[in-house]
């Protein structure tokens, strides 16, 4: 038989007999490593299994890589199918993706599972992982793969294979110990790979995702290439409940979602207002500073605007719609439109470019029931949105200059951030031509400010490729805030122009961008990062007044006026209760400063602060108090 040649990695080659199983070869070669779970071949993800049959380049997968991660949860998840099947019979399974954190599957099973049901299934993974049973792939028809389903009685795998492409005639199975599924692959080679995973809960979710569908139930559980590495994710996980920005919001008097209200609406307390305004302020404040001009659109606007954007057509399963005077409106789910027409109001002249509009502008879209998450995924919330108008060779300079205002403002609330380009989705408009435009602009950009980035192909805007931010927060997860996207085809859709040097009409183009994203959901994870316990400039109250006993409330009411007058936001507490129960209840409460007032204070018109972390500072006078959080805050002004 014929040799074929491997390229390696580092660029050397070498050969062995066609019809090699890759994972062989590599073995031959040295390039395994104690946890290689795949490979690629010229690219492309395969199982070790896998036949060459030509010249390729050949690289390994470790289970420690990306890639290698993803590849032994989605295993994980066919093991826990597996055990699930034997322990529940009547159990259908459904689909088993990995995700970003581990994995799940989908289940059709009626009562439905318990928590107590969990420990039950992860006893028999157990048990299939130790007997480390192979996992074999097979390529058959559809008409073969309906068949094997049928008889097994798994109604959902045939509905997945008679929803392929018609093109698609040929699909693959995999199977450990007589358990067998419909997947793409790859996998690793067999159950005992896996050495450390736990389920970790149950859910409600629709089969693929459409609340008109049946309601089944989804199995979580993670999976990591080591013990060490789960028991920090699950350390990380316990935390993460303690940081819940639902529980805090309570307890710390911020905000509620009632039900009576409406799911996804937020009713923010004056703790919370008080939080979000320090945070607008501080926007506002910014975006002046940086030449933008500060526009305020309607809530709702004519359908013949949304259906020349392309949002009716492309976003309209995520708008809201009225009717006034029998003419059907829009309410807005993004406020660039108003930001056009604001420009569209007078002829532009290349002299007045780049213009820059910046919005606090609340939209409302129609978020599914299913994936509404306390401020994280909401129906109504503000977005700090701003628009740049400019010309074509003006797209770079202005890019560079988002990217470093995000850089600012992510140092200023305490977060790291990774970027990734997303590039052209399939749902979209506008030509090539322009979207390979608005993406070399992107690209240009990041290179020539020397950030580096990754490439999420396909997850761009309909009208146009973006730059995301992803920031992480104390516990390691990462969030998507801000967001530049440069947009060709709008401009182009609503004739925005400009005078040029030669007297002549020239197309203009637009970058839509974010800072912080929606303040909702960066407020959520501003609490959760800081597990409530803002910095003293974020602290919605940054001073508890404490009084002894009812005599110190005079000074008490002098000190709050004085401190108020100051800018300082202050609260008091003259209740008649216990010093150390009032001052407990200020540290779970995460308040920074609890000024203390009893005899001595009052006689030397003096105040005691204590620290929420239990020190204490020396006595000081009022103005000296004023001094130390006007310090203390004063690079944030």
């Amino acid at each position: 038989m014929a040799d074929v040649k491997i390229t390696l990695p580092d660029g050397k080659s070498s050969s062995c007999p066609a019809g090699t199983p890759v994972g062989e070869a590599l073995a031959r070669l040295g390039l395994t490593r104690s946890l290689t779970v795949a490979a690629k071949v010229d690219g492309v993800a395969v199982d070790l299994t896998h036949l060459l049959r030509r010249d390729s380049a050949v690289e390994a997968i470790d289970a420690s890589s990306s890639e290698g991660l993803t590849i032994l949860r989605h295993s994980a998840a066919h093991v826990m199918a597996q055990a699930v099947q034997e322990v529940f019979p009547t159990a259908q399974v459904t689909i088993g993706p990995a995700i970003e954190d581990g994995f799940y599957y989908d289940f059709d099973y009626e009562p439905g599972f318990s928590p107590a049901d969990l420990a039950t299934i992860e006893s028999r993974m157990r048990e299939i992982i130790k007997a480390d049973y192979p996992f074999e792939r097979r390529e058959m028809s559809r008409r073969e793969a309906i068949d094997l389903f049928r008889k097994k009685g798994e109604n959902y795998k045939i509905e997945l294979i008679n929803d392929l492409p018609e093109e698609v005639q040929t699909v693959s199975i995999y199977s450990q110990n007589g358990y067998t599924d419909l997947c793409r692959g790859p996998h690793i080679p067999s159950t005992g790979i896996i050495k450390a995973f736990k389920l970790l809960s149950i859910a409600g979710a629709y089969w693929r995702g459409d609340e008109h569908n049946k309601m089944l139930q989804r199995i979580y559980g993670t999976a990591f290439d080591s013990k060490e590495k789960l028991d920090e994710y699950l350390r990380l996980l316990e935390e993460a409940k303690k940081r819940d920005h639902r529980r805090l919001g309570r307890e710390l008097d911020l905000f509620q979602i009632n039900e009576e209200a409406g799911p996804g609406l937020v009713i923010f307390h004056p703790r919370g207002t008080m939080l979000r305004t320090i945070i607008e302020d501080w926007e506002r404040k910014e975006h002046l500073k940086r030449g933008y001009g500060l526009v305020i659109g309607p809530q709702i606007l004519k359908a013949d605007l949304w259906k020349r954007s392309g949002h009716f057509d492309h976003y309209r399963e995520n708008m809201y719609f009225t009717e006034v005077d029998e003419q059907l409106y829009g309410i807005k789910p993004m406020n660039c439109l108003s930001h056009m027409l604001i420009y569209k109001a007078q002829t532009r002249s290349y002299r007045d470019l780049p213009i820059r509009y910046f919005e606090l502008g609340t939209v409302h879209r129609h978020e599914k029931a299913g994936v509404l998450h306390g401020l994280m995924r909401v129906r109504q919330f503000t977005q700090d949105d701003a628009h740049i108008i400019c010309a074509p060779e003006q797209l770079n300079s202005e890019i560079k200059g988002v990217a470093e205002f995000v850089r600012y403002a992510m140092g200023i609330f305490g977060f790291e951030y990774d970027v990734e380009l997303s590039t052209r989705p399939e749902n979209s408009i506008g030509s090539d031509e322009d979207w390979q435009l608005a993406t070399r602009a992107l690209e240009d950009a990041l290179r020539d400010s020397g950030i580096p980035y990754e490439v999420n192909e396909g997850d761009g805007a309909f009208y146009g490729p973006k730059i995301d931010f992803k920031i992480k927060d104390a516990l390691k997860r990462r969030w998507q805030c801000a967001t530049i996207q440069c947009d060709f085809t709008l401009p182009e859709r609503f004739d925005l122009t400009y005078i040029g040097e030669d007297g002549q009409k020239h197309r203009a183009v637009m970058l839509h961008r974010v800072i912080l994203g929606a303040i909702e959901r960066f407020m959520g994870v501003l609490i959760e990062h800081y597990a409530g316990a803002f910095p003293l400039w974020l602290s919605p109250v940054q001073a508890l007044i404490v009084t002894v006993t009812e005599k110190h409330i005079p000074w008490g009411r002098d000190v709050e006026r004085r401190l108020f007058a100051a800018g300082i936001r202050v609260e008091a507490d003259f209740r008649n209760e216990k010093l150390g129960y009032k001052i407990r209840e200020a540290q779970v409460q995460k308040i920074p400063f609890m000024l203390v007032i009893g005899d001595r204070e009052m006689e030397a018109h003096t105040i005691s602060p204590r620290m929420r972390d239990g020190k204490s500072l020396e006595p000081m006078n009022p103005d000296g108090f004023i001094e130390l959080v006007r310090n203390q805050c004063a690079q944030f002004k």
